[in-house]
This record gives structure tokens, sequence and C-alpha cells, in this order.
């Protein structure tokens, strides 16, 4: 093989063509030495896919190219950026791209060079001469067209030195705060958000929306809006639309809109379609309220109404079905786990049925910080907490009691990662972590699990009531654990912050309880006679009043009894139960149904002591985003505690319920 010539690079291009010859020495220079690779190789898919074997470059005469188009496809597996299914198919387009590079190309000094639409617009022509058909619309639908010239992205990409969000294509791992799972994004696809499908004159303005969110929320949801994105740029400037389209928006562009996505997804279900809708107003309201220059002039309210969203599908039924495992199952569940077939994933189980954490966030786990002794002045011991990151809430670090028994567990489980792991095979000290072959270094799968927990199931022959196999979701453990917390009197707060909530609506929607437990609630309130209220009247009998404040106490007093008031956290909620919250992303500290009273300064105290940590905490991870919002919270407590010293009851309505 001739070897590469790095003096004749630039100088610009010279130390990045550097570092993949450097990459391409891994595995004993087996990817830069050869030309014909063998995926049966061990380090390698090791096996053949269908009847795909060798990925073959030694028609690629140009060696530069070559050696670029080789780091593509290394670069994409060793990161499981594309599927080995994937990597098979663009194996077999490697004949017809390498003529097409001879052809064409064989002076270039790298991808980086070539003019993407000028290469496209070639290797069309050049498809059609060797016999490709082309559609009426001008379109080659094959993998030779669709899928390798995409290399160019990833080739200019990588010599792309400016920041990562400044680029076309950003990947996740080079996102500093990317909210995206221990074990990766839902597909090796989804790990980069790519913006080469946004038209160049609104690219930088998606790219700046798109900076706005990237570490508010999850890789994938990012991606996904991306998508929507991508679809309503394409349907404009497919049907004559041209660059300013957006500034001058109409009611009547997006009836046309409304038109199109209608016909082109008749066949999807309303809860498909909406996020076509709903995620371009996020979108186009959020440029016009931070007044980007190419937002829309026309007020987004006027344009797009809250009814052209269609109203998303749920079969009630199966949600009810999913959502708790029924007694019977749980104990069979239980009393059988140490009977997995895979024993690494049964101390995973316990701490999900433990907690009632999210599967992700267990397996986020880290085995130097996940368990800690705090000491408990009341009882003048130490207690267990487990310790983690909620990724999703944007938690820091969330500690939550556990019982000896499973803090014990726990310990075991941290000995053996300890004993287990060095700086190659866990370098992020996950505390169930796959230690050998192609995930080595992130944690266990959860799929896994689940499938571990299917054959357990079978094996045991564990049956719902229709006597049918048992089907199980993971996050059905976090409802049921939820509903547990509740039966057995833990405060709604309390489970909120146990359960890593962001909101207590969340929480509230979690927290179900079993009929009976129900009854026996409200039987045992029905007990309590704080107050004797006239019925007729409905006024307060045998009550001294002593003050105005006092009066005012015993009128809230009257409410929480005898209206439907919800207690929540500091207070009591007078929302009516039919109306939504609107405050489900916000603190109810600042809803106009919250009132407050003195009873709830020790709540306040110990809030804002905790805030306060939390805080410290956030700054010393670098977590900037996270601080700025836990000190937004702060102030709230701060001012509403400040305000109930003073007036003794808050209410912002400033209206007693019962008068209205």
């Amino acid at each position: 093989m001739n070897k590469v010539k790095i003096q004749e690079i630039k100088s610009n291009q010279q130390s990045k063509y550097e570092e993949i010859i450097e990459y391409l020495k891994q595995d004993d220079e087996y990817w830069l030495e050869n030309d014909k690779w063998d995926l049966t190789e061990e380090f390698f898919i090791g096996k053949t896919i269908g009847c795909v074997r060798n990925i073959n470059f030694s028609n690629i005469a140009n060696e530069f190219l070559k050696n670029e188009l080789k780091f593509y496809f290394v670069y994409s597996f060793k990161e499981k950026l594309l599927k080995h299914s994937y990597i098979a198919k663009l194996a077999t387009t490697l004949n017809q791209f390498s003529n097409f590079l001879n052809n064409n190309y064989l002076n270039y000094k790298s991808f980086r060079n070539i003019d993407k639409d000028k290469f496209q617009f070639k290797f069309k022509n050049y498809l059609v001469s060797v016999g490709f058909k082309m559609s009426d619309n001008g379109i080659i639908n094959s993998m030779e067209m669709n899928n390798i010239p995409y290399v160019l992205d990833f080739i200019k990409d990588f010599y792309d030195d400016r920041e990562e969000t400044e680029k076309d294509i950003w990947y996740s791992k080079n996102i500093k705060g990317a909210k995206i799972p221990a074990s990766g994004a839902n597909h090796g696809n989804n790990n980069t958000i790519n913006f080469n499908k946004i038209p160049t004159y609104y690219r930088e303005t998606v790219k700046r929306y798109l900076k706005t969110i990237i570490t508010k929320k999850s890789w994938n949801h990012c991606f996904q809006i991306l998508n929507n994105l991508n679809y309503f740029f394409e349907t404009f400037y497919s049907n004559g639309y041209t660059d300013e389209f957006i500034e001058n928006l109409s009611r009547q562009d997006i009836e046309n809109y409304l038109y199109w996505l209608g016909n082109d997804y008749k066949d999807k279900n309303p809860t498909y379609r909406c996020k076509f809708i709903s995620y371009i107003r996020t979108f186009l309201e959020y440029i016009q309220m931070a007044q980007y220059n190419k937002a829309p002039k026309n007020e987004v309210i006027f344009l797009m109404f809250q009814n052209d969203i269609p109203k998303r599908e749920l079969n009630k039924d199966e949600v009810k079905k999913a959502k708790f495992i029924p007694e019977p199952i749980l104990k069979q569940l239980d009393n059988n786990i140490m009977d997995l077939d895979r024993p690494q994933y049964i101390p995973i189980y316990i701490l999900l049925r433990e907690t009632g954490w999210r599967g992700t966030d267990i397996l986020n786990l880290r085995y130097h910080n996940c368990l800690e002794q705090i000491w408990n002045s009341k009882e003048q011991s130490y207690n267990f907490y487990l310790c983690g990151e909620i990724t999703k809430t944007s938690i820091s670090q969330l500690k939550i009691p556990i019982r000896d028994k499973v803090a014990e567990m726990v310990q075991k489980s941290i000995d053996k990662s300890k004993a287990s792991s060095t700086e190659e095979n866990n370098p992020k000290k996950y505390l169930f972590n796959t230690y050998q072959g192609k995930l080595k270094g992130i944690p266990l799968n959860k799929q896994a699990l689940l499938l571990t927990i299917k054959r357990l199931i079978e094996q045991k022959d564990i049956r719902d009531i229709n006597c049918e196999l048992y089907h199980f979701r993971l996050h059905s453990l976090r409802h049921t654990r939820a509903k547990e917390y509740v039966e057995q009197g833990m405060g709604i707060s309390i489970i909120q912050q146990i359960l890593g909530h962001q909101s207590l609506q969340m929480t509230v929607h979690y927290a179900t309880v079993s009929e009976n437990t129900l009854y026996e609630k409200w039987k045992s309130t029905e007990d309590l006679d704080l107050f004797r209220v006239n019925i007729e009247t409905h006024e307060l009998q045998q009550v001294v009043l002593d003050s105005e404040d006092r009066e005012n106490l015993i009128r809230y007093e009257y409410v929480k009894k005898n209206l439907d008031a919800v207690r929540v956290p500091f207070g009591v909620c007078f929302k009516a139960s039919k109306i939504p919250c609107k405050q489900q992303m916000n603190h109810c500290l600042t809803c106009a149904s919250f009132c407050t009273t003195t009873e709830n300064v020790p709540e306040y105290e110990e809030e804002i002591a905790r805030v306060k940590t939390q805080v410290e905490i956030s700054n010393r991870c670098g977590r900037e985003l996270w601080s700025e919002k836990n000190k937004q919270y702060l102030n709230i407590l701060e001012k509403t505690l400040e305000k109930v010293e003073k007036h003794k009851l808050v209410h912002k309505n400033n209206k007693s319920r019962e008068d209205s």
C-alpha cells in the first residue's frame, strides 16, 4: 500500500488528517493497513450480515479520500452511530462510489474541499449513466444516492474546529450538559443532530433556538423537534415558498400547512400528527418573543390556534392496565426475583422496587458516590441513603433513605464494581457496568433486564387475571412504588422529592391508592371534627375570635375541612378539581389558588436549607443551569416566607373561598 504523503496536505488540514491516520492505527493498524475488512473479525462486528462479509476499499485510487472514508466507517462503528446492518448495507454501495470518485475526484486531498450540491448532482448523473432508474420527480431511490454522500457532512464536521453548537452537525458527546441517558440515545443515529436539511437562510435561526433547549430537554426530544422542523421547512419550500416566508406568514399559509400535513399523514393517528403542529407553534412563539430577526411579523396566536392541534389519543384501559402492577403479580415477582437467569440484574430490580426511581437513573448510579451514611439526631444513629443524579428533572444529587438490607446489597455491588473496574473498561465508574464487548464502558442494558424478567415470568408461569402471561413494563414499578408510598401514609411532597419529580402535579398523577385504602383514609378523615359547623347556615359555632388574624385562620380551617382544598407543600391549593393546573411546570407558591399560613413556617425553613445545599452541589458539579433554577426557586421561597411571617396568612386571591 502506498504510504500517505502527509506533507502534501494543506497546513490547516494537516493536524486533523493526522488524527484520522492515528485513529485508523487502532487494533494493530488493521484499519489503515488493510483495504479489505472482514466483518467476522472479533474486534469488528464478529459475524457476516446477510450475504455481506467484507468491506472493500481497494478500488479507491485516491489515498486521502480512501482514508477519510475508512475513518467514517470505523468511527461510526466504534461510536455506535450506525447499526451493524446499516454498515453492511453501505459496504455494498462502495463499488459504484469508488468508480465515481476515481472518475471525478482523483486529485482532491479531502472530502472537505468538495461542494456537496455539485457532488450530489454529479453522482446522480453517474448513477443514471450506469443504469439506475430515476423517478418522475427526479429522485433516485437507492442506498448509493441517499446515504453514502453523507460522508461529506461527517468529514466537513470533523475538520471544523468551531464550538459544537456553531456547527451544522452536533454530536451528543460534545454538548456539555446534554440530557442523554447513560446507556445512550434511544437509537444510534440519534446521537447526532444534523441541521443540513434546514434551508441555509433559516439554519442559524433554528440552531440558535435548539441551543436554548438542548440542555433543558432530553437529547431524543430535541432530535424529534428538529425532525418536525425539517418537515415544516421542506413542506413550504416544496410548495413554492421561498426565503422570508416565516416573516410573512399568514393564517392562510398555516391553513395550507395543515392541509398538506393532513394529506401526507392521513394514515397516522392524532398523537403522531399533533407534534408537527405543537412543536412548530412553540418554535414560532419563542423566536417571536425572543425577537429573532427572522420571526413572524404577525402574532403567532393569530396564526396557529389551539384547536389546530389534534387531540392525542389515549386508550384509557391500556394506560390503567400498564400503570400499576397488580399485588398478586408483584408478590410473585418479588418472591422469585432471585431466580433470574442473569444474576447481575437482581440488584437493579431490587433498587427499582425500593426507590421508585426511573430505570435510567438506577443505571446511572456511580460506585464511588451512590451510597452515604447520614447522622440521624433523633435516632442517634447513621442511616443509609442512596445518592444519584436525576437527569430528567435536573437534580444533580438526590439522596433518599434505603433500608439496611438494601444498603448492604448496594455495598456488595460497589465492592464488586471497584474490583472489576479500570480506566479502560469503566471510565465513568458506573455501578452496573458492562465490562467487555462492544458495549464496554456503558451501563447494563435496560431492555435486557426486561427480557430477563420476561423469561422469569414464563419460567414461573406468572399470569394475570385473564390467565395470560403477565406483560411487564419497567416504568410500572415506579407507579407501583408511588402508590405504596401513598398507602403507607407518606406526604405527597415527600413522595415528590423521593421520586425526583419536577412538579407536584406529576406526583399526584402517580400517587393513586387502592379502593380499600381510599375508603380507610376517607373514613378516618370523616371521624375528625376539628371545628363544629352548622350545615344549614355554614357558620362556625363555639369559636372565640380574638383578632382579625384569628378569624382569617378559622375561615381558612373551615375551607380546609369542608370544601375541595388539596394539601400541597407549604399550604393548601384551592383549585377546583376539574380545572387543569396551570402551574404544572412552576411552583404552587406562585399560583393564585395557593394559600399558606404560619403553620407552614417550619416547612419553608427546611426547604430553604435543602435548596441552598442543592445550589452548592450544583455549583460544585459545574451544573450552571441547575444552580440558576434552584436560585430562582430559593428566591420565591424566601419572599413567600417573609410575607407569611409578616401577614400570618397569605392567599393571592385575597378572598375567602366560601365567599366565592
